[in-house]
């Protein structure tokens, strides 16, 4: 089970980083972190401003490797607007940094319907390494009951599905998403959002999730699956602080 870092999420510049491997023919720029890694913990910074008084601050994301390296840092980057107005169901542009403060991965999530009772417009998100070449998505797929989201490649063709829960909810203990392949015959990994403790669950939407994957799964598809987990933060567990 992948256990969060005690290490508190900080600014790029001021946690230690995980040194860069060597850039193996053909990766994207930046994703050469992603070849040394079968796992990552992706943690959600606290808000005080949010936590106190309830008001949408951007998210923001310490990404790290399991021996608690920071690998990325994410931020978000919508208008006040749109986040007090849409709140979790919110379009959003997010920003991934490595320890050079480049952007290597943009994802891109557009506005699209929440409510499961409707078949089309579902929730989506595109991917992008470097910023502005897609190299995949993230598309729900409408279902009577469990969640379940199809992740496919630049050319739309579906690589692995996510499948979730009956009821994404964390009272306690973790709550699984199982990456499996398109016929559900083999579990490829896993993504699992993490009990964080009573005071951080109940009071901030902050989150802390686990991502794992095989050690040789291509660098692109494991930056898919960041995505997809971004994606299922703000489906099932952002909310608003009243």
């Amino acid at each position: 089970m992948l256990q969060p870092v005690q290490q508190q999420p900080g600014a790029p510049g001021q946690v230690n980083w995980m040194p860069a491997p060597q850039v193996p023919v053909g990766c994207p720029p930046g994703l050469e972190y992603l070849t040394a890694v079968d796992q990552l913990l992706i943690q959600q910074q606290v808000e005080l401003l949010e936590a106190f008084t309830g008001f949408e601050t951007n998210n923001k994301y310490k990404i790290c490797n399991a021996m608690g390296q920071q690998v990325y840092f994410a931020a978000e980057d919508t208008d006040c607007c749109t986040r007090q107005c849409c709140g979790p169901a919110r379009p959003f542009e997010m920003r991934v940094f490595d320890n050079l403060q480049r952007e290597v991965i943009h994802l891109s999530r557009p506005l699209n319907c929440q409510c499961c009772c409707c078949p089309c417009c579902l929730q989506e998100i595109e991917i992008q390494s470097p910023p502005g070449t897609v190299i995949g998505y993230v598309e729900q797929k409408w279902t009577l009951w469990k969640a379940k989201l199809e992740v496919q490649d630049a050319q739309r063709q579906p690589i692995m599905v996510v499948n979730g829960p009956c009821c994404p909810c964390s009272c306690g203990s973790d709550v699984e998403f199982p990456l499996n392949s398109l016929d559900g015959s083999n579990q490829i990994g896993m993504i699992s959002k993490q009990w964080s403790g009573f005071a951080r669950e109940f009071f901030t939407d902050a989150e802390n999730f686990g991502v794992r994957f095989p050690l040789d799964l291509d660098v692109k598809y494991k930056a898919i699956l960041m995505g997809a987990t971004f994606l299922i933060d703000f489906m099932f567990f952002e909310h608003s602080n009243n």
